[in-house]
């Protein structure tokens, strides 16, 4: 729950952060990617929030909840409520739009920052996850109804585990997303499913004018298919750079 700010390449630790119980188990850090802007984001997986950070005008260091994923009522499963379980986001290249996955509930997220600190969801697709139709779990509405999200086949492939890896092309256009966290976490919430039959690879087109998200339904690479698998693909990396690398070729 806590973010550590340092004195680089000196290595002095100048500042703590704690983020306290709205900041639990922070993973990924990313800053926008204007090197003038003293801002960034830490998505908080357990309590599902995306929290920014930003140097004051005294010189230290700040941070405020940004995106805020609600748990969800649900049945059938381990626990009363579902967090999203936000385990990865990347910023575009030109610091228009955050993307987030919520590896439980099984979407993908875009957010407008134009205005970092007011993020404005832009788009959303279902791509997975414990509350897809056919699966045991389901979510409670307020009126009390049992749901659950439609999540389309991709080439006869019904999607397995939720969205958890995701890489954005340079031009913004393409979001691509793999679904294994680690084995045994993938083992714990979906199952032999996931681990039996290997993770996929999907392509999310993106509207970057409008905003918005679809899954390209000719895109699918299947791990399961590996000669030494089935394979669980986790990270995924542009061999000409993409938005979170540091230097391109």
């Amino acid at each position: 729950r806590h973010l550590h700010v340092y004195d680089w390449p000196g290595g002095e630790l100048k500042q703590t952060l704690d983020l306290g119980s709205t900041g639990l188990l922070p993973l990924e850090v990313r800053f926008l990617h204007d090197p003038s802007k003293d801002t960034g984001y830490v998505g908080c997986a357990l309590t599902s929030n995306m929290v920014r950070f930003f140097k004051t005008a005294d010189g230290s260091w700040s941070h405020e909840v940004a995106i805020s994923i609600k748990p969800l009522k649900v049945r059938n499963w381990i626990l009363p409520e579902m967090p999203g379980l936000i385990t990865d986001f990347v910023i575009s290249l030109d610091d228009r739009y955050l993307y987030l996955v919520n590896w439980l509930h099984g979407d993908i997220r875009q957010y407008n920052i134009e205005d970092p600190a007011k993020p404005v969801l832009a788009g959303q697709v279902w791509a997975g996850g414990l509350l897809q139709k056919g699966s045991e779990v389901v979510y409670v509405t307020e009126d009390d109804k049992e749901e659950q999200y439609s999540v389309p086949q991709v080439k006869g492939h019904r999607l397995r585990g939720g969205p958890q890896m995701i890489q954005l092309s340079l031009d913004g256009k393409r979001i691509y997303v793999t679904n294994s966290l680690f084995s045994r976490w993938d083992e714990q919430f979906y199952g032999q499913d996931l681990v039996k039959k290997g993770s996929h690879m999907l392509q999310i087109d993106v509207d970057t004018e409008k905003g918005g998200l679809s899954i390209n339904p000719n895109f699918f690479v299947d791990f399961g298919a590996e000669p030494e698998g089935p394979s669980l693909a986790h990270e995924m990396r542009y061999p000409g750079g993409d938005c979170t690398s540091d230097i391109w070729i």
